[in-house]
């Protein structure tokens, strides 16, 4: 049963740059496909980012260019750094584990294990 806590979500101003991370145990990140969804009050659960056991990682277009997602398999931690934010990226930030395959990779569905979440707000 792999186990995911998430930390670094705060309130920042626009702008700003923001790292997540998500530390697992009872699994080994490097055999998983990661991935960071975010849910905003009233909306559904959307996919951010993701990378895979095979290295290669995926991003929504919204965030593509100013999102970066990593691994670090000695702490067994992903990590989100976020640039640019902007107030549309204000949300709860989840991080989620699991072996779906590609094609799934952006589905929530795609990911059984998830973490409790850390709130990020972006606003002046």
């Amino acid at each position: 049963q792999v186990q995911l806590v998430e930390s670094g979500g705060g309130l920042v101003q626009p702008g700003a740059s923001l790292t997540l991370s998500c530390a697992a145990s009872g699994g080994t990140v490097s055999r998983y496909n990661v991935g960071w969804f975010r849910q905003a009050p009233g909306k559904e659960r959307e996919f951010v980012a993701a990378i895979r056991w095979t290295s290669t990682t995926h991003y929504a277009d919204s965030v593509k260019g100013r999102f970066s997602i990593s691994r670090d398999t000695a702490k067994n931690t992903v990590y989100l750094q976020m640039n640019t934010l902007k107030s549309e990226d204000t949300a709860s930030y989840y991080c989620a584990a699991g072996t779906t395959v590609l094609s799934n990779i952006h589905s929530p569905g795609g990911y059984p294990y998830w973490g409790q979440g850390t709130p990020v707000t972006v606003s002046a």
